[in-house]
């Protein structure tokens, strides 16, 4: 695991493997970033043309390595792209959170780096910390050699003597939340043999009991008994029995109560309703919804978040045997209603429909689910989009703010009332699939039916960017990526000074 520190000591005469730059471009051509001058300097003032003969444009991704001057403390300079020079004002922060994630990504390996990076406000210190260690992330755990793939060791952000203390704590935030996307980032990558309902469950077991967290798991009696049939009926097919994760972090100053949903299929094959050729191979990120979960509410209990957090975590595994749910079955959901199950392959909504009713009997102020739900979403905004559905308008928009607030991209999506007549069934209150246009929507539709009136609730789809199946960029691996957990964290501490039940309901159906 990378560490971050603070330093206040001048790039320059700092000993470390390596010093982190930023270039930018403009209109003059090339330009160095605040925070390079003295390093600048040990180049005799031909930096910028020796980067220039290098190639380098300032562009975003773009790194390049020079040898350090033989007067310097360090072993090598990296030369990353911030995007367009800003004149006036500081850079944004998701540029600092890519600069410094590039950065992190091409010094694999390397012991010790330091980050002059310009970083004049404390929102800028943690994007590069949070940014560097996203970006030093790697999955190793399968692996029987490093393959020259051991993260940074340590990375310094460098800071002014008068911010330091504010810095450090910055940089102490940045660490919680990177490490607990990191958590989600390692559950999507571990493969579905290893990561089943009972192991996932109990990984919620152990890492609770660590932060003083409430952890209650219903295995597959328990749901019996307690006529959870949406979660029995994707997980009936499977030799791993279905579990209902509920994990709490209460804080004794709270006055806000937030509840986080997670669709947790550890692999979906589609049931009968078989997946072609090709989908089912990343099948195991299915549970992405799940893990962002489990890994934000462990954020806010790290953080020490004075406000109140439970996360509810569907785990199943979707198979296809003799004992699994056929297209044409009726189950009778946790409170009642009943759903015909056309698609077995649209299973992530029905164990969401279970929890989304269990975790509404608590008193609560808003209600958050967040899942990889749709490959219609992924069709309509792509790989890098989280779509944004809601009962409440006012509510939604504040997601979507935090949201991006965070660097997690993120667009609002309608649920118009007519696809909800697709969803209709000859034999049961509702089905589980409709028409095949507008699908991510008529999903969402379909949860809505299982929020009670009037409870702030946000659907995030997270079909796209929750699973990279490219090569890295900026502080995003190929693999798991984490998606959501920022925007949950954020949102739990945005719901201290703003609680979601005091916004305009006007919104809600």
């Amino acid at each position: 695991m990378t560490a971050v520190t603070v330093s206040t000591a001048p790039a320059a005469s700092l000993r470390a493997d390596a010093v982190v730059i930023g270039v930018a471009k403009s209109s003059k051509g090339l330009t160095l970033a605040p925070g390079a001058e003295d390093v600048a300097m040990a180049y005799d003032g031909r930096l910028v043309e020796l980067l220039g003969a290098l190639g380098m444009t300032g562009a975003e991704g773009e790194a390049i390595k020079l040898p350090a001057p033989a007067s310097s403390k360090t072993g090598f300079l990296l030369a990353v792209g911030l995007g367009d020079a800003v004149d006036d004002g500081p850079y944004d922060t998701e540029a600092l959170r890519w600069a410094a994630g590039v950065a992190a990504r091409a010094l694999s390996g390397t012991g010790t780096a330091a980050l002059a990076l310009p970083a004049p406000t404390i929102d800028a210190v943690e994007a590069l910390a949070l940014g560097g260690v996203l970006g030093a992330y790697a999955f190793t755990g399968y692996r029987t050699s490093d393959d020259g793939r051991a993260p940074l060791g340590e990375l310094v952000i460098l800071t002014d003597p008068e911010s330091r203390t504010a810095a450090a704590a910055a940089v102490a935030r940045a660490k919680v939340v990177g490490q607990e996307l990191n958590r989600a980032r390692d559950l999507v990558n571990t493969p579905a043999n290893d990561l089943y309902p009972e192991s996932f469950a109990a990984t919620v077991q152990s890492v609770g009991q660590i932060y003083g967290l409430q952890v209650e798991v219903l295995d597959e009696t328990a749901l019996a008994e307690g006529a959870f049939g949406g979660i029995i009926g994707v997980g009936q097919g499977s030799a791993s029995p279905p579990r209902l994760v509920r994990i709490a972090h209460t804080h004794p100053e709270a006055r806000t109560h937030l509840a986080f949903v997670g669709k947790g299929i550890t692999h979906d094959s589609g049931g009968i309703s078989l997946k072609p050729v090709g989908f089912n191979e990343i099948m195991k990120r299915d549970m992405s919804g799940a893990a962002a979960v489990f890994a934000a509410v462990v954020g806010v209990a790290r953080l020490g978040l004075p406000v109140n957090v439970t996360g509810w975590l569907a785990l199943a595994e979707n198979m296809l045997s003799g004992s699994a749910t056929r297209p044409g079955d009726v189950l009778r959901m946790y409170g009642g209603t009943t759903v015909e199950v056309l698609n077995t392959d649209a299973e992530g909504r029905l164990v969401l429909a279970d929890a989304l009713v269990r975790a509404s009997e608590d008193k609560l102020d808003a209600i958050v689910d967040v899942a990889t739900l749709t490959a219609a979403m992924k069709m309509a905004l792509g790989h890098r989009i989280f779509g944004v559905m809601s009962n409440n308008d006012t509510f939604r928009d504040r997601v979507l703010a935090i949201a991006r607030r965070t660097g997690e991209e993120a667009w609002p999506m309608p649920l118009p009332a007519q696809l909800l007549t697709g969803l209709t069934s000859q034999v049961a209150d509702i089905a589980n699939s409709g028409e095949r246009m507008g699908g991510g929507l008529a999903a969402g539709l379909f949860l809505q039916e299982f929020v009670p009136t009037g409870l702030p609730w946000a659907h995030l789809d997270i079909a796209g960017p929750a699973f990279h199946e490219g090569s890295p960029y900026g502080y995003t691996p190929r693999g798991g990526t984490g998606s959501a957990v920022r925007t949950l964290i954020e949102l739990a501490q945005d719901a201290i000074q703003r609680p979601p039940n005091a916004v305009d309901a006007g919104g809600h159906r």
